[in-house]
């Protein structure tokens, strides 16, 4: 039989481990879940497997299409509940453009999207429902309504948010095809050689740490990141344009990395030796200290999806990386 006890962890997560019996064997990984744990929905159980919380014996299983194998265990991790409705919050907001039918944010660095685990309030979704009084789209469901793209909590930059679900449609599609415009700045380790170029491949969870993302052999989803480099700091670091020629997880973040320059400030990509040789103390201070990792969506683009009006806003770039990249001026 397969053990469906839970084992308490924490307070905020319930861990079943689970073990593939033989006539269970073949049985796409969602599905055998879906029959194995009945209190949770398929949809459920296919969302922790996307989101790295299913663990099989070679690392996170991420694949719902995933063929189970006789013996086989995993650990599914399973998060505490969240409030079934997030709660308006009066969150000031400062608002780049606005219409009966979407508004567009200048989101500052340390907001989380919407509710999550850890972060149940004070996010751009508790935010929104106080300032749209009851007017955002319901298609992202009830724990994201509004919300048709994200930026990393620690991203800064313009963000668009549907008022109706004609806009909502209107903006996915767009962003289904590729054709919003989206440049972020991007302050790196190092100077990237060719100075301007493409960087591509597949996007997948790490199989070594679920909370990263990776360029993966196989599987993943296609990423392309297209870079030029604005202004070179010495050999130390660069001021980077970057544009999102697809959107997926981390993308400007994990790619970059993968080509040896990661973002400065970056907690997950960013660790490792850098070339910070004969600067001085104060400088090396600012680079080691800089709190986030220094990504600002500066510039976004694409067409009203009501008025099918071509808009264009620019986010002003913000104090702190400004400021990073003032110090840097002084190499």
């Amino acid at each position: 039989m397969t053990d469906t006890t839970p084992d308490a962890v924490a307070e905020a997560e319930t861990v079943h481990t689970l073990s593939v019996e033989a006539p269970q064997a073949g049985n796409r990984l969602d599905k055998w879940l879906a029959e194995a744990l009945p209190a949770q929905s398929r949809s459920r159980l296919k969302a922790l497997i996307e989101a790295g919380l299913v663990t099989a014996p070679d690392g996170p299983a991420t694949d719902p299409n995933r063929k189970v194998r006789p013996g086989e265990s995993y650990v599914v991790t399973i998060p505490e509940a969240e409030p079934a409705e997030p709660k308006a919050e009066a969150i000031a907001l400062t608002i780049l453009y606005e219409d009966d039918h979407l508004v567009v944010i200048d989101k500052p660095a340390g907001m989380v999207i919407h509710p999550a685990p850890g972060n149940a309030t004070s996010t751009l979704v508790n935010a929104l429902l106080h300032h749209c009084v009851g007017s955002l789209s319901g298609i992202g469901g009830v724990k994201r309504p509004g919300i048709v793209h994200r930026l990393d909590k620690d991203t800064s930059g313009a963000l668009v948010a549907a008022k109706t679900d004609l806009a909502h449609r209107g903006l996915a599609e767009q962003f289904a095809k590729h054709s919003i415009i989206r440049a972020y700045r991007a302050v790196c380790w190092g100077v990237p050689v060719p100075r301007e170029g493409e960087i591509s491949g597949n996007l997948g969870r790490s199989p070594a740490d679920r909370k990263k993302m990776a360029v993966v052999k196989h599987g993943g989803r296609h990423a392309l990141t297209r870079y030029r480099v604005e202004q070179a700091y010495g050999t130390v670091a660069a001021l980077v344009q970057c544009r999102l020629a697809t959107g997926r997880t981390h993308q400007i973040r994990v790619h970059m990395a993968s080509i040896g320059h990661p973002l400065i400030g970056d907690p997950l990509y960013g660790r490792g030796p850098h070339m910070t040789k004969g600067l001085s103390p104060e400088l090396k201070a600012v680079l080691a200290g800089f709190p986030r990792q220094a990504l600002h969506a500066y510039k976004l683009g694409f067409i009203h999806p009501v008025t099918h009006q071509r808009l264009s806003f620019r986010s002003p770039i913000p104090t702190d990386f400004n400021a990073l990249t003032n110090s840097l001026e002084a190499i």
